[in-house]
């Protein structure tokens, strides 16, 4: 009788979902009328396209494949009677797998179904595409002469008898925040004596210019100067002859950076200068991060800069560039279908930013007109031939600057002047800037020389090259090329490819992700918990003192970005430094969370209180030292009652995840708010007999703070034990169970072993015990999905891998050790995952019990420690059937993706990118996804492959300045989640198309990786615990496609940021269910925050410096596809 009711309950639904299925396929063809109303042109009204038939068509179909597949799985219950015997408790089915009970409400993502597909639409053109250049090349070295890398320049006499040669002569100083020395180090020894003598020296005579463009060396000069040393230098900023360029807090990385952090420290540097100086950067100058990242122009053009400088790029391309005359071109990104985010840029044609390679293409010549190296000072010519001065000179000077504008398309020319370091002597400041205006008034008294040379600011450039082209500020002049891709991977000559630092220093590149992803947190919390309690009057009894902590740790992120500091390419002292203002910003991010967290939850505001010496909360993990791992915090159970758990969700999207915390007892449950008993797996903690893993399944909302019931109580059938089992491969190896969580041990066969969930099933190798194979359960086929591990050695000639380089001894050779590994197999009704254990890394491969994001991926963490290597770089390396070709893609700093080649006719070296968050293979079935959280070198070798680097330890310097080897090594935990996805049918392959996007599905996997829940205990009070409840910030979870990048507190205003992503059809959580892109979505503020009103909405520019008027507060937003829009926004 109950067997009928079941299915009479379970065909019910199925009509239920025929119905809605129906339905939706009917509000899809509403939609597509009312939506494409704003497009006439596409087709008259009350006609149909073939098009939309065939979709219903599919739709049609898709619907059919879902009722089939719910008939299947109630048939498949009711056939083996695997319904829990209460609803409630987790059972096993048929096939093995742990079934879960579900609170019912839906998983999948939300999305608005629009027809406009801008994730495959049409792109614009652009007249140079870096992936073409790069088919393009031959990269064949040729000796150019006295410009070794590129060719012999000519040009007529009188070429400039119409129109004179201005020449802008742009002195400057290059200032590492950290890189041989410590940034206070350098402060004190070399940098407060530039800015001290630049304040005498530029007021000497108002010609001379100079530019600076690190904030952070900036904001301690001025914090120590005097009122008159302020104003003076205010003077000399705002009357144009001293320029702040970029005015980021750093002159970031590019390839290793995350755009969170990228556009942080371009506001810490603008918000700075805006307060103190009242100035707004113009240009942008990057002289010497190691390859250049498409995401850094299109930041610095949201900010409202109007061009930008950078130097470092293959010397090939510096060639071609120059050969064509395209050395200044318009940048644009590679999805923008029009103009809106160019940004004219202009590329350095030689090979650095110093004196000798500035001035011309003759280094010899040039270096005669660095005035530092005169006969008698420390420094001087490698030619042999030092400076003299002036008149007969002149024109020796002049011819350089000739040759270098016939590079370029105007007769304005840039000629900067400096180097690392430079003018922190008096002597020198008068040595250029004397004998430099000796010479400009030479030439231009001299008016057969047919020039104007002058000094000048780089923003003085640009505007006397946009004047000569007759365009606005800005503006594309006439014939400029448009260019769209990246300059990675840098090349300085030869084959000397910096493409080790993408790697270098693992341990620093994750421990900084972790720092930018608690920042956004704690911004996030502290603006909720400020608005929250100036909506309730208690704005004096909240703790607005931690807004110096977010200082603090906005200014540690920022300094951390500085192209020495993330890219692991600093002193080893220096790192230790840095790594001590990671850890003490942590941990003061820590305390803003807790303090928040604790305001937020309280259920009866009245009683909240603060003591400084007395939280609330524990923090959710600790390091002892800046250079350890993290340790979980424990939660200690005993019989006097329970303890609470605060749960915080970063991301904003309702979260349904597993979270493991770490408790002293066996006994545990586990109790919602409302009291409902949830399941918990509990596993052994294998560092600690005393010490258990307690898992279980949660529901959070999307920013969200959530609290449970830990109780120590008798055992209950929801709390369910890990079944363990170690497969040993040596003779007589035993293994010995702790009471009470059972195990097991066996010996270890060839054969493949499995693990599963509902959603995934998982081969291991019985050998190496490493993935084999990945099956989906809405997928017939099995997948080959293997990782092999290889390490790389380093050359044996003169020249050998370091911090920067990436000089390999050839292809990689298999990992291999003596002894077999040991592989941990443990399964449970949350996750199951496999611990393989090698004497250099130990991996975990996780799969979680989860309907929704958390389940449909792989959590694989690998443990490396290869301390005691000499000069070897372990990488993991995943082979499949992915029939990808040459073509891989790459994130940029998490914004973008960017497809890549594998070219033969490139080094090995040469061939590895910088993948800061993902990378992925495809062909027109499959997609492989690796996500990661680090920054970390990655690339495709052969077809079906996906390679990354773990680590590398380098016994010796790369001659690049450093002088040092990376011998620093820490045992690393390098985090990744493994997607695999079918794309549709519907799709064909994007081939050799310059843009890619991942499918929503992937962004949510990227975020629940960078963003990990945080739990957070309260501690035990002995007057008892205040009533607590969960805090639901928004009125509804925002779109999946939606990311609030930031929400910021600047004094009584709280700044949001938002992007907007493009997802992709590739993947469909649900047959019946597309997750289609939208062409623009409208947001509501007015109604976005529960419980609080909106007082002020202005659009601001992304560094905040420009507003536009305020909107009407029930205005609505809108925001296009890959828009990143910043809103300044009072809430009470």
């Amino acid at each position: 009788m109950k067997l009928k009711k079941q299915v009479t309950v379970c065909g019910g639904a199925i009509f239920c979902v025929a119905v809605f299925s129906l339905y939706l396929m009917l509000d899809k063809l509403v939609l597509f009328s009312t939506s494409c109303d704003v497009h006439p042109h596409f087709f008259p009204p009350g006609t149909f396209p073939p098009n939309r038939i065939e979709q219903l068509e599919q739709l049609l179909e898709e619907n059919h494949q879902i009722i089939s597949h719910i008939k299947d799985s109630v048939l498949e219950l009711t056939d083996t009677g695997a319904v829990p015997p209460s609803g409630q408790l987790p059972f096993r089915s048929a096939n093995g797998s742990w079934v879960l009970p579900f609170d019912g409400h839906p998983t999948f993502l939300s999305v608005k179904p629009q027809d406009c597909q801008f994730a495959q639409g049409r792109r614009g053109h652009t007249d140079l595409q870096m992936l073409d250049i790069y088919s393009l090349l031959k990269f064949d070295n040729v000796d150019g002469g006295v410009w070794k890398q590129g060719f012999e320049i000519t040009y007529e006499p009188g070429a400039w008898d119409n129109e004179p040669l201005q020449v802008f002569v742009v002195p400057h100083s290059h200032n590492d925040p950290g890189w041989i020395k410590t940034f206070d180090k350098y402060y004190t020894d070399q940098t407060q004596h530039i800015f001290n003598n630049m304040l005498v020296k530029l007021t000497e005579d108002p010609r001379r210019k100079f530019i600076w463009s690190e904030i952070s060396f900036f904001a301690k000069w001025w914090e120590s100067a005097d009122m008159h040393k302020q104003e003076a230098m205010r003077k000399l900023i705002l009357g144009g002859q001293l320029e702040m360029v970029t005015g980021g807090w750093v002159m970031t990385d590019e390839a290793n950076v995350h755009y969170f952090a990228m556009i942080d420290q371009l506001i810490e540097g603008h918000q700075w200068l805006e307060k103190n100086v009242g100035v707004t950067p113009q240009s942008g100058w990057a002289v010497d991060p190691f390859g250049h990242s498409a995401t850094m122009a299109y930041l610095l053009k949201r900010a409202n800069l109007t061009s930008m400088l950078i130097q470092r790029v293959h010397y090939s391309i510096k060639k071609h560039f120059a050969s064509s005359r395209s050395l200044e071109f318009m940048w644009r990104q590679s999805w923008d279908q029009e103009s809106g985010t160019d940004i004219f840029c202009h590329m350095m044609p030689f090979y650095s930013y110093d004196v000798p390679h500035t001035c011309g293409p003759d280094p010899k010549i040039c270096c005669q007109f660095d005035f530092k190296r005169l006969p008698g000072g420390r420094v001087n010519c490698p030619w042999k031939v030092p400076p003299h001065s002036l008149h007969p000179r002149a024109h020796l000077l002049l011819d350089q600057y000739r040759k270098k504008s016939k590079l370029f398309r105007s007769k304005v020319v840039l000629i900067p002047l400096g180097d690392d370091f430079r003018y922190d002597k008096a002597l020198e400041w008068d040595q250029q800037y004397l004998n430099y205006q000796r010479l400009f008034d030479y030439m231009n008294s001299h008016s057969e020389m047919h020039v104007q040379a002058q000094f000048g600011t780089l923003t003085d450039y640009f505007t006397a090259v946009y004047k000569a082209n007759g365009v606005p500020q800005g503006v594309r002049p006439p014939e400029y090329p448009v260019l769209s891709g990246d300059f990675f991977a840098y090349a300085d000559r030869e084959d000397h490819y910096w493409s080790g630092y993408y790697t270098s220093r693992p341990f620093y590149k994750s421990m900084d992700r972790v720092l930018e992803s608690h920042l956004r947190g704690a911004e996030i919390l502290f603006s909720l918990a400020v608005a929250h309690a100036r909506h309730a009057g208690m704005e004096g009894r909240y703790p607005t003192s931690d807004y110096t902590l977010l200082t603090d740790a906005r200014r540690t992120v920022a300094l951390f970005q500085h192209h020495d500091a993330i890219t692991g390419t600093a002193k080893e002292n220096v790192v230790i430094d840095y790594g001590n203002r990671l850890l003490r910003s942590l941990q003061g991010l820590k305390r803003v969370i807790i303090n928040a967290a604790h305001f937020l939850v309280m259920k009866n505001k009245d009683v909240y209180r603060f003591y400084q010496t007395e939280p609330f909360l524990e923090t959710d993990d600790g390091r002892a030292t800046q250079d350890s791992l993290p340790q979980r915090t424990l939660i200690e159970l005993d019989q006097s009652g329970p303890r609470y758990l605060v749960l915080f969700n970063p991301v904003e999207q309702d979260r349904l995840c597993v979270v493991t915390v770490l408790v002293n007892s066996v006994r545990v449950r586990v109790l919602t708010e409302d009291g409902q008993t949830l399941p918990v797996q509990l596993s052994a903690q294998w560092s600690s007999a005393s010490q258990m893993s307690a898992s279980f399944m949660v529901r959070l909302p999307a920013l969200g703070l959530a609290v449970f019931h830990l109780y120590d109580s008798a055992d209950t059938p929801m709390t369910l034990r890990s079944e363990t089992l170690l497969r040993l491969t040596g003779q007589g190896q035993t293994a010995h169970a702790v009471d009470p969580l059972p195990l097991r041990s066996q010996t270890a066969d060839p054969q493949l072993f499995y693990i599963s969930t509902q959603s995934l099933t998982l081969g291991f190798s019985g050998t190496t015990g490493l993935l084999e194979s990945i099956h989906r359960k809405d997928d017939p086929q099995e997948v080959k999905v293997q990782i092999q591990f290889v390490t790389y050695g380093t050359r044996s000639s003169k020249d050998k891998s370091g911090a920067y380089l990436f000089l390999p001894d050839g292809k990689a050779k298999p990992y291999s050790q003596k002894e077999p590994p040991v592989v941990r197999v443990v399964e449970g009704p949350l996750f199951s995952e496999v611990v393989a254990m090698y004497q250099h890394f130990q991996q975990t491969i996780r799969i979680h019990n989860v309907p929704g994001v958390d389940g449909l991926s792989l959590d694989v963490t690998t443990m490396v420690d290869i301390r005691e290597q000499s000069n070897k770089e372990l990488a993991m390396r995943l082979v499949t059937d992915i029939q990808n070709d040459d073509t891989f893609y790459t994130d940029l700093n998490g914004f973008q993706m960017q497809p890549r080649r594998h070219f033969l006719k490139l080094p090995l070296q040469a061939n590895f990118y910088p993948m800061p968050s993902q990378a992925y293979i495809q062909d027109s079935h499959l997609r492989l996804t690796l996500h990661s959280a680090q920054a970390l070198g990655v690339t495709s070798l052969e077809s079906g492959q996906l390679e990354v680097i773990l680590d590398r330890r380098l016994m010796q310097d790369d001659n690049r300045g450093l002088g040092q080897g990376l011998k620093d090594n820490k045992k690393t935990a390098n985090r990744f989640r493994l997607l695999l996805e079918r794309r549709s049918t519907g799709n064909k392959s994007e081939g050799k198309q310059p843009t890619s996007f991942p499918s929503l599905l992937s962004h949510m996997t990227s975020a629940i990786l960078n963003h990990e829940v945080l739990a957070l205990p309260v501690l035990p009070k002995k007057r008892g615990i205040p009533p607590l409840h969960t805090f639901t910030p928004l009125m509804g979870a925002l779109p999946c496609d939606f990311h609030v990048l930031n929400l910021r507190v600047t004094g009584q205003i709280v700044l949001s940021y938002t992007l907007f992503l493009p997802p992709t059809l590739f993947h469909k959580l649900y047959p019946s269910l597309a997750l289609s892109p939208c062409l623009f979505f409208q947001l509501g503020l007015s109604s976005l925050f529960r419980n609080l009103d909106l007082q002020l909405l202005q659009p601001v520019s992304l560094s905040l410096m420009y507003s536009s008027p305020p909107l009407a507060n029930d205005s609505s937003i809108s925001l296009e596809p890959m828009e990143i829009s910043a809103f300044r926004l009072k809430l009470r």
